[in-house]
């Protein structure tokens, strides 16, 4: 029984190693995601690139939703966005008849370096170029 016990400990560090190791990744990249979320605020301050109202979209598709934030949509569809203080927002809600009347209420969503990662649609954009071309496009964004 002792080298059971001590083959399950063994396992259990480990275990535990590894998921203290992935965490620690995640929030160094969450913390350079918010660094770039920054600096993209800054400089869009700097192009004189106002703020606007953000909406949001059900998840179905079907409805848009007036919400309380303003930023700058990163994509065409506008689906993500960077609010005024650097929030990150992925602009998909759910449906409800409330957020019809009063608007949707958005929480900000964890930065990501690679944006749509593990979204499963294939559709993955670095974050930095995702915020390069949108400095870029100035005013002119659709």
């Amino acid at each position: 029984m002792d080298e059971r016990a001590a083959w399950n400990e063994q396992r259990r560090r480990a275990i535990d190693g590894h998921a203290a190791a992935l965490a620690a990744g995640r929030e160094a990249e969450t913390r350079q995601a918010a660094d770039l979320l920054s600096s993209f605020v800054r400089r869009a301050a700097e192009r004189g690139l106002a703020p606007h109202p953000l909406t949001a979209r059900s998840f179905d598709g079907r409805a848009t939703y007036r919400t309380s934030a303003r930023g700058w949509y990163l994509k065409s569809n506008r689906s993500v966005a960077v609010g005024e203080h650097g929030e990150y927002y992925v602009l998909t809600v759910p449906s409800s008849w409330r957020a019809r009347f009063a608007g949707a209420d958005l929480s900000p969503s964890t930065p990501r370096l690679i944006v749509g990662a593990g979204g499963g649609d294939g559709e993955t954009i670095p974050l930095a170029r995702l915020l390069e071309q949108r400095l870029d496009a100035g005013v002119t964004w659709p």
